[in-house]
Formats: structure tokens, sequence, C-alpha cells
């Protein structure tokens, strides 16, 4: 790691080179096998959600989950709804069928993610 030495004898690290360790050691992680468990979870940070976004999406995940069931319930057969407010209100980082993709190989709201995977590729 590169110091620079201030005048009163006391050490300064560089920002620029923590950030770039950092962002190093995190590509190396997205590479460990145990990542292909969690393809939402790398997407998220290979497209660098913000906190905020992440839970943002996933509340939007959890609503829709709601609505799905709702709809079942109601005998409703037809969910294109569901899907134009998914595409609508996903983070604009997220490609939708890459989201779709991984939301599904992760196991996170199969049906849910089965059925919008199936609507966006009609």
């Amino acid at each position: 790691m590169t110091r620079v030495t201030a005048g009163s004898g006391g050490s300064i690290l560089k920002k620029e080179n923590q950030c770039e360790t950092f962002a190093f050691h995190l590509n190396l992680l997205l590479e460990v096998e145990e990542m292909k468990k969690y393809p939402f979870t790398k997407l998220v940070i290979e497209k660098s959600l913000t906190k905020k976004e992440y839970k943002e999406t996933l509340q939007l995940l959890e609503i829709l989950h709601e609505r799905y069931e709702e709809d079942i319930a109601n005998g409703l057969i037809n969910h294109s709804n569901l899907m134009i407010y998914f595409a609508g209100m996903l983070c604009y980082k997220l490609p939708i069928d890459e989201a779709l993709e991984a939301l599904n190989q992760q196991g996170l709201y199969p049906k849910l993610t089965n059925q919008l995977h199936r609507l966006h590729h009609k």
C-alpha cells in the first residue's frame, strides 16, 4: 500500500490506492465458486447498486409477490400488469432479463420470477 508522508512525520493513506485494492478484492470474491449460488447478489454488486436501490428492489419484489398471490387467489390468469409494473419500477441499473434470470436462479420468489420471465419473452 502506498503511503504519503506528511510534513509532521505522520502518514496518510492514499484513498485512490485503497479503492483500487478494495475493488480488486471484491472482484476476486465475485469469482469464488460460492458466488454461483447467489447470482442476484452478484448482479447487484456488479451493477453497483446502492443499499437504498437494493432495498427498493427487494420491496418491489415483495409488493409484486403479494399482488401475484392475490391475483392467483382471485382466479386471474393474465399477469401482464405485474410485468409492466416490474419493468417500470426496477432499478435502472439492472437489466430486466438479467435480473429475472438471476432472481430465479437464486430462488428468490420463484413462482413470480418464472411468470415475469415468461411474460417478458412473449
